[in-house]
């Protein structure tokens, strides 16, 4: 049965996006899914948990990390998607990459990812407008992390002269002209911007979080992904929590679900799914409520 796409980007109940590392070094899970089917068994279980949208991402983008090649990109995630479709979900495919998200298009994936925003990769956006049918996420991204991508650093990029959500708002929008300009339709589009890219604490993340009425006006769907961020265990060093460990940033991540779910956002982009299913179906109850 094909998957109405339309209705997923314009959905009114936020939606719950699980995460599918296929990676060696990702932040959380790094490793644990490599294996084919490893990230099969994973993807499945989080549809089971609830996960209206699988995100699969082949190359890690946090601090540090290093590129995979173009080819071990592509060969992870068409052996997750193609193991996957058959299974009815909707996937997203977290790359920087035309050729990994073509190719990935062409094996039915539905939605491309792409934490650059259209930036890395100038070919990526065009890919997209070819494949009317696929959404695309734009993210607020001012280039690589420290560390990342053949040791380029990142100094400078987490000061925000106008403010953060100022900064970040009239970037991310300059970059969605862009990928308009380069054939995407708005009906395509959904933004994201990008906390703990080039926001590293706390006071970069939670004025973003507050601003999500603003994000939301823009006339986009918006995505959320705070999910085991480090700004999530600042917030539990900030409220006492000396050591805390995955679960504990699980449920912060949930209690972050629950209000963006409040305020309407389109999706969060989240590593334990049955934790923020739950709280996304008491914020989307909450928000009904208060609106009817």
């Amino acid at each position: 049965m094909a998957i109405d796409m339309k209705a997923i980007h314009d959905s009114q109940s936020t939606l719950v996006m699980g995460v599918l590392n296929i990676t060696e070094d990702s932040f959380s899970d790094g490793g644990l899914w490599l294996a084919p089917e490893a990230a099969k068994a994973h993807g499945e279980a989080m549809m089971k948990a609830g996960a209206d949208i699988i995100d699969i991402g082949a190359e890690s983008t946090r601090p540090g990390a290093k590129r995979v090649s173009e080819a071990d990109e592509k060969a992870r995630v068409l052996g997750a998607v193609d193991a996957l479709i058959p299974e009815g979900a909707v996937l997203s495919i977290d790359t920087t990459r035309a050729s990994v998200a073509l190719a990935a298009l062409e094996h039915g994936a539905q939605i491309i990812n792409d934490v650059s925003g259209g930036q890395l990769d100038r070919e990526l956006p065009h890919v997209v407008a070819d494949h009317s049918d696929c959404l695309y996420i734009v993210q607020h991204w001012r280039g690589w992390l420290a560390g990342a991508a053949g040791n380029v650093p990142d100094a400078d990029t987490s000061r925000y002269e106008h403010g953060v959500v100022n900064d970040v708002y009239d970037e991310l929008m300059r970059q969605v002209d862009a990928v308009l300009e380069a054939g995407v339709q708005a009906e395509q589009v959904i933004i994201d911007p990008g906390l703990g890219f080039s926001k590293p604490g706390v006071e970069h993340n939670l004025p973003i979080l507050a601003a999500l009425d603003r994000f939301n006006a823009a006339g986009y769907p918006v995505l959320i992904g705070a999910s085991r961020k480090r700004f999530v265990g600042s917030l539990l060093a900030g409220a006492g929590v000396t050591e805390p460990d995955m679960a504990s940033k699980d449920n912060v991540t949930a209690a972050i679900s629950a209000l963006c779910a409040e305020h309407g956002v389109w999706a969060v982009r989240v590593h334990d799914v049955a934790k923020s299913r739950d709280a996304v179906a008491v914020g989307n109850a909450w928000r009904e409520y208060a609106n009817a």
